[in-house]
Parts: C-alpha cells; sequence; structure tokens
C-alpha cells in the first residue's frame, strides 16, 4: 500500500464527514488573534505555551503538514508571513476558505512532509508541525528538512504521538479497559490482519504508523536541534488510556545559530 497516496485520499474524505481537525477557525478567532489574543494546539488539548512563539510579526511560519483552517490563519491573523504544507488538497482548501473570507495571505502548497524541496535551505523563522507524523512512513527525514528550511535561531515546534498508544487493542478496551497487545516496531499496514485493518479502511479513515521516541525526540537531536521546551497531553475527557497516560507529546527544538 502506498500510505501517503491513501492517507490523502482519506484526509479528503475526513474533511467531508466534518472531522474535528477539518473545521476551520470562525471569523471570531481571526478577529482575537488581530488584537494579540490568541492560543493554538500541537497536541488535542493543551495550548501551546505563548512563549514557545516569540512574537509572531513579520515572521516566516511554516505550517507543516497542519492544513485544516484552524492554525496557520491565527499566525496569519498576528501578522506572520504564512506558509502551509500538507498532502491533502481538501484540507488545504479549508485555509483558503479562511482566507479569502478575513482577506488573509496565506501561500499554500501540497506535497509529502518529508520532502520540502519545494523550499530553499534557510527559509523560515519558526516551523509548526502538529500530530501528523504518524500519517507518514518515515519521520527522520521530517527533522532533517524541517532543520534545512529553518534560519539559524529559527524554531521548531512539534506534536507527536507516544508510540505506546497504538499497542493497545480497541476491541479488548471496549470489553473492560486497555489491554496491550501489538509490539513495536508497528504500523496499521503491517501490524494489522486484514480484518483489523478494516476497522479504519472500512470507514475511510487514515492509516497510522507509530513512531518510536527514539526517532521522535532522538531523531530531531540527530538532525542538529537543541530541545528547549517538553510537555504532555491528553487525548480527551472520557478517554479512557487517558485515565491511564498521556498519550501525546509536544518539543520546542532551536536550529542553533551555530553548528
Amino acid at each position: 500500500m502506498d500510505l501517503r497516496a491513501y492517507n490523502r485520499e482519506a484526509w479528503n474524505r475526513q474533511v467531508a464527514k466534518g472531522d474535528r481537525w477539518t473545521i476551520p477557525v470562525g471569523p471570531e478567532v481571526i478577529a482575537a488573534a488581530r488584537r494579540g489574543d490568541w492560543s493554538v494546539v500541537l497536541t488535542p488539548c493543551k495550548p501551546v505555551p505563548r512563549e514557545w512563539f516569540g512574537s509572531l510579526a513579520g515572521k516566516d511560519v511554516l505550517g507543516l503538514a497542519s492544513a485544516g483552517g484552524q492554525q496557520c490563519p491565527v499566525f496569519a491573523a498576528a501578522g506572520a508571513r504564512v506558509t502551509v504544507f500538507d498532502n491533502s488538497p481538501a484540507q488545504l482548501a479549508r485555509d483558503a476558505e479562511v482566507a479569502e473570507r478575513e482577506g488573509l495571505g496565506i501561500r499554500r502548497v501540497e506535497g509529502d512532509m518529508s520532502d520540502l524541496s519545494a523550499f530553499a535551505d534557510e527559509s523560515f523563522d519558526l516551523i509548526f508541525h502538529p500530530c501528523s507524523n504518524c500519517f507518514s512512513p518515515e519521520i527522520r527525514p521530517v527533522w532533517h528538512e524541517a532543520f534545512r528550511v529553518l534560519r539559524p535561531g529559527g524554531v521548531l515546534l512539534a506534536g507527536f504521538s507516544n508510540p505506546i498508544v497504538f499497542l493497545f487493542d480497541p476491541e479488548l478496551d471496549k470489553q473492560g479497559g486497555p489491554r496491550l497487545k501489538y509490539r513495536m516496531p508497528y504500523s496499521d499496514v503491517a501490524s494489522l490482519t486484514d480484518e483489523e485493518r478494516r476497522r479504519y479502511t472500512d470507514e475511510g479513515e487514515p492509516l497510522c504508523v507509530a513512531h518510536s521516541l527514539e526517532d521522535q525526540i532522538g531523531g530531531q537531536l540527530d538532525a542538529g536541534f537543541l530541545l528547549t521546551g517538553f510537555y504532555e497531553d491528553k487525548h480527551s475527557e472520557g478517554d479512557r488510556l487517558s485515565e491511564y497516560l498521556s498519550g501525546f507529546c509536544a518539543t520546542r527544538a532551536l536550529k542553533p545559530a551555530t553548528r
């Protein structure tokens, strides 16, 4: 299976279904952002600390696999020059809707998050990369490309899943609580039986890969970043697994001014 091609169409379908992460922000959010009152998430619930951003006015910001009309329009309203890069045309169209409605300048580019060849070296001051690299078969190339296109002193803000959340059996969970079933390395393509995979493909949902913390955090360090911030987050209220652990992480990574 070509996972990137499948997930492109799956996210297009999610837009049609009105998934939580495909619903654009309203005019009131943009109006508040223009006044300097705004917040966004890298993970499902916890707002990113504002000090992680610094001033956005006049900064070149890349929303990496961050389409959906939710975060990038906020950055544009806050004064940044914004490019949103995503694999899903329908998700990119959400940003176009908000940009047209609000008179915002948002450049939109379709592509694979592990290949940023559309951008020159040192093009951006900030990269915002919410929980989306689970939809890519490889993650280390994403970190290396992010490092390349950031200017010295630039910052990468990334959200990602703790891989342990993929190792529990969802059917057993319904019967009374989380129970481990799968092992790392894990992917919906390689680790599930055809019947298990149909839980997702029959509904047209995206398929995921569980990237190890070594590849997520160690991969950023190996790419040349310095980690300057970290927090964890849970999925949502009422999520059974969230009663036991925080399944999401967020990092702030700095590209040093000199190497």
